[in-house]
């Protein structure tokens, strides 16, 4: 590991990135992750590598589809709308079995929205926001640190299932500085000694990289073979932080930066005697689910709070399965959930006052 540096996380995350052996970006500005391709057209060309804007988000997944399907480490970045017009390309590279690494700085939503933070694209990074059934492994990191760990851990995660992979954050923690440890630089890998690029020269054997068959037996084991590997990924990925769980009688729950808001909560109320703890989902996408269902059996209740109005509860519901209460505190449009207000919340169920 290197030292300590201040950094600004959009620009961490392509630092992240080309350590992790990223040579390829394609992308198309938008606000709040703008600082992701400026810092990427400067520091890329020093390695060797190759930035290049392309002329819509479009055009700019579709670059990454064949820098990936030729055996590159390759990513994008975009927020909300821009990632909405990636979806189409999303799917068709999940279909090939390809694995770029795609950043989603969310903003405030639906349309357009704002250029604040938000979470309101969990439905879309986790359910598959594209076509077909697929999914994309996807981290939602707590800081910038947790960040740039995840983005190198994404690259070699992603290859291994062969899925494409998300990093779902958001406004803050693209614009908030951190002090920041980078790994080691990583040397790309090799696009020829990879076993699902693209070939076709003489002398090697023919390899197609596509995401369609006409013939329906194809697909259905080309559909078979994916969520066999969804399994896998269920079974090995899971990530998961437990905070003052041990004796936890109440449970807030979160992920990303409504996490940060709700671990400060959880320090109030201890210092004041009431005995909250906090699940926070590292992984979206495979959803920690063992975690719920373990606290479900003591404790007396679970408070979601995120950033978006009642998506993230719903696998939480899911998972608690009816045994506990599940209470919503949304903050949607760009704002950001308040200490004080979600403790209020939480005494206010305690007390039976209602939710």
């Amino acid at each position: 590991m290197s030292e300590r540096k201040l950094f600004k996380g959009n620009e961490a995350v392509g630092e992240a990135a080309i350590r992790a052996g990223c040579r390829y970006f394609f992308g198309y500005p938008i606000t709040p992750q703008n600082e992701i391709p400026e810092y990427m057209s400067r520091r890329l060309p020093e390695v060797g590598g190759c930035f290049l804007q392309a002329e819509s988000e479009v055009a700019a997944i579709n670059m990454v589809y064949g820098a990936a399907a030729a055996g590159a480490r390759v990513m994008t970045s975009s927020s909300s709308p821009g990632i909405s017009l990636k979806q189409e390309g999303i799917s068709y590279i999940a279909g090939s079995l390809l694995s770029p690494l795609i950043v989603n700085m969310v903003r405030g939503g639906p349309g357009l929205g704002d250029i604040q933070p938000a979470q309101s694209d969990y439905f879309q990074a986790t359910k598959g926001g594209g076509h077909g059934d697929y999914h994309l492994l996807t981290f939602a990191p707590a800081s910038i640190q947790e960040m740039v760990d995840l983005i190198y851990i994404s690259f070699e995660t992603g290859e291994k299932y062969k899925m494409p992979v998300m990093i779902l954050a958001d406004g803050v923690l693209g614009q908030m500085m951190e002090s920041v440890e980078f790994p080691e630089m990583k040397e790309p890998n090799d696009p020829h000694k990879s076993d699902f690029a693209i070939t076709g020269a003489k002398g090697r054997p023919s390899r197609v990289v596509k995401a369609f068959d006409l013939d329906p037996d194809k697909m259905n084991k080309l559909n078979f073979e994916m969520e066999a590997r969804w399994k896998e990924a269920e079974k090995n990925e899971v990530r998961v932080e437990e905070y003052m769980m041990d004796d936890a009688e109440f449970v807030l729950t979160a992920y990303g930066t409504s996490s940060r808001v709700c671990r400060s909560a959880v320090d109030k109320a201890r210092a004041e005697g009431l005995k909250l703890g906090m699940i926070r989902p590292i992984t979206v996408w495979p959803f920690p689910g063992d975690a719920f269902r373990r606290a479900a059996d003591k404790v007396k209740g679970f408070l979601a709070v995120e950033m978006s109005l009642g998506q993230y509860i719903e696998d939480v519901k899911l998972a608690v399965d009816g045994k506990r209460p599940v209470y919503l505190h949304a903050v949607p449009g760009g704002l950001i959930p308040k200490r004080d207000e979600v403790l209020a919340q939480v005494r206010g169920i305690l007390e039976g006052k209602g939710a």
